[in-house]
C-alpha cells in the first residue's frame, strides 16, 4: 500500500545569537522572537528568548559575545509568511535606565544547511531636538511598543531611524517534505543536521 503524501512540511531551525558590534555601548543584552504567517505553527522549541548581559571582549574586536542558543520547529502548508527572527538589543544609559540600543530582523534562511547572517541594527529617532533632549533627560528613548513591527512594512516609511551596530547570527536549517509538496529549496531536501557549508569555489 502506497504511503500517504504529506500535507505539511517542516522547518527546523537551531543556532545561536552569536555576537554583536556596538562601538559606543557596553553591557548589552538581546531579546529575540519569531514572526511568521498565518499558515505557520510552531511545533517544538521556544518562540522567544532573552540573553545574559555581555561586556565587550578585551581583544581588538571589542565584540559583545552572547552565544545565546535558539531552537524551534515550524510546520506549514505553504512558504508564504516564511519565519523571520526579530532582535532587540538593550543596555543602560548614563542614568542606569535600560534603553533600546538596536532593532533588526532577518528571514530564516530558505535553504537547508549552516548559515551566518550579520544584521544591521537601528533605533527610532525623536522628530525634534527638543524631544530628543527630553527623552534623553527622562531616560525614555523612543522605542516600539511591539518589536515585531520591525518585521512588517506597514508604517515603516514614516519612522525616522538611526543605524547603529550589528548582530551576528548562526543558523542550522533543516527542512522536511518540501520537495514532496513541490517546493525546491536548492540543495537536496534533508532530514538530518548538516555540517558547515563547503568553501566557496570548491565543487559540490
Amino acid at each position: 500500500m502506497a504511503a500517504a503524501s504529506p500535507s505539511v512540511f517542516l522547518l527546523m531551525v537551531n543556532g545561536q545569537v552569536e555576537s554583536a558590534q556596538f562601538p559606543e555601548y557596553d553591557d548589552l543584552y538581546c531579546k529575540y522572537c519569531f514572526v511568521y504567517g498565518q499558515d505557520w505553527a510552531p511545533t517544538a522549541g521556544l518562540e522567544e528568548g532573552i540573553s545574559q548581559i555581555a561586556s565587550k571582549s578585551q581583544d581588538a574586536r571589542r565584540a559583545l559575545v552572547w552565544n545565546f542558543p535558539m531552537d524551534i520547529t515550524f510546520k506549514s502548508t505553504n512558504p508564504y509568511g516564511w519565519p523571520q527572527i526579530v532582535l532587540s538589543v538593550y543596555g543602560p544609559d548614563v542614568f542606569g535606565n535600560d534603553v533600546v540600543r538596536g532593532y533588526g530582523a532577518v528571514h530564516v534562511p530558505f535553504s537547508p544547511g549552516r548559515h551566518k547572517r550579520t544584521i544591521p541594527m537601528f533605533v527610532p529617532e525623536s522628530t525634534s531636538k527638543l524631544q530628543k533632549f527630553t527623552s534623553w533627560f527622562m531616560g525614555r528613548r523612543p522605542e516600539y511598543t511591539d518589536p515585531k513591527v520591525v518585521a512588517q512594512g506597514e508604517g515603516r516609511e514614516v519612522t525616522r531611524v538611526c543605524s547603529q551596530g550589528f548582530v551576528t547570527l548562526l543558523f542550522n536549517v533543516v527542512t522536511k517534505d518540501m520537495r514532496k509538496l513541490g517546493y525546491d529549496t536548492g540543495p537536496a531536501d534533508t532530514q538530518g543536521v548538516l555540517g558547515p557549508s563547503p568553501p566557496q569555489g570548491i565543487p559540490r
